[in-house]
C-alpha cells in the first residue's frame, strides 16, 4: 500500500519545495506543495509539475492527488 512518506519522497525528489505536506489513507491523497519553480506557472502548470514527479505512480498506485500548490510568497501570505 502506498503510504503518504512514500508519496511525499516522490515528490520531493522531483520538485524543490520549500514546504511539502502529504496526508492520505493509501490510494487518496493531500498534498501542500510549496516551491519557487511555481513562480510564474498558472495552476494547471503546476499540477503538471507535481504529477511529472509522481511518474506512473499517479492514475495507478495513487488513485487521487488533491494539491494546493502554492509559491513561497503565497505560502507566506495565505
Amino acid at each position: 500500500m502506498v503510504t503518504p512518506d512514500y508519496v511525499q519522497s516522490l515528490i520531493a525528489a522531483g520538485v524543490a519545495c520549500e514546504h511539502l505536506e502529504v496526508t492520505g489513507d493509501g490510494s487518496h491523497f493531500e498534498a501542500v506543495v510549496v516551491s519557487a519553480e511555481f513562480q510564474g506557472k498558472r495552476l494547471i502548470q503546476r499540477h503538471q509539475i507535481v504529477n511529472r514527479a509522481l511518474g506512473s505512480q499517479m492514475g495507478n498506485e495513487i488513485h487521487a492527488l488533491s494539491m494546493k500548490t502554492l509559491t513561497p510568497d503565497e505560502w507566506r501570505h495565505a
